[in-house]
């Protein structure tokens, strides 16, 4: 998944808080520190700049793992 553009609930923009949220919460911040220090108010918007998860890097290590094994098969689906 994506990080969040806007709030699924109100349509407000969260992209451009998406950055400075994870690396700020990485570091070792609380996130309801973070949230409040950016600004983020609203309970929905809150919870899905939490709630977010980016799996991307998790998926792409199955698709190149189920090529490998498809080339090594003979390329049967």
């Amino acid at each position: 998944m994506m990080p969040p553009i806007r709030c699924f609930t109100c349509g407000a923009p969260l992209g451009h808080l998406w950055e400075e949220f994870k690396a700020r919460v990485e570091a070792g911040e609380p996130p309801g520190k973070v949230l409040d220090d950016l600004g983020v108010k609203r309970y929905c918007c809150r919870r899905m700049l939490l709630t977010s998860i980016t799996y991307v890097e998790e998926v792409a290590k199955y698709y190149t793992l189920k090529a490998r094994r498809l080339r090594e098969v003979g390329g049967l689906a």
